[in-house]
C-alpha cells in the first residue's frame, strides 16, 4: 500500500514563506508525478504545481515566480517552497500523486492547512 504524509503548514503574515513536504512511502517502482493542489473554502480544488518523472514542472499562473517545487528522488519526497505569500493563498494544501506500485495509484495526502494573514 502507498501513502502520502504531508507537513509544513501553518500560519504566516503576507509576504512571508512557508515550506510543505510530501513524502510517498510504501513498495514504490516509479513516481510519474507529484504535485500540490489546494482548496479554498467555496471554491474547487485547483493545481498550484506539479513535478512530474522527468523533471518538468507546471504551475498555476497565479502561483509563478512565487512557489518553487522541487523533489528529492532518493526519499520519494516533493516540496513546494512558497514566498511572497498572499492572503489569497489562504487554503488548505493536498499532495498529489500518481504511483506504479503493483498498480497505478493516483493518491492524495491528507492536506494541510496554509493560511496567511494580511
Amino acid at each position: 500500500q502507498v501513502q502520502l504524509v504531508e507537513s509544513g503548514g501553518g500560519l504566516v503574515q503576507a509576504g512571508g514563506s512557508l515550506r510543505l513536504s510530501c513524502a510517498a512511502s510504501g513498495s514504490i517502482f516509479r513516481i510519474n508525478y507529484m504535485g500540490w493542489y489546494r482548496q479554498a473554502p467555496g471554491k474547487q480544488r485547483e493545481l498550484v504545481a506539479r513535478i512530474i518523472s522527468g523533471g518538468t514542472t507546471n504551475y498555476a499562473d497565479s502561483v509563478k515566480g512565487r512557489f518553487t517545487i522541487s523533489r528529492d528522488t532518493a526519499k520519494n519526497t516533493v516540496y513546494l517552497q512558497m514566498s511572497s505569500l498572499k492572503p489569497d493563498d489562504t487554503a488548505v494544501y493536498y499532495c498529489n500523486a500518481n504511483i506504479y506500485s503493483e498498480r497505478v495509484y493516483d493518491i492524495w495526502g491528507q492536506g494541510t492547512q496554509v493560511t496567511v494573514s494580511s
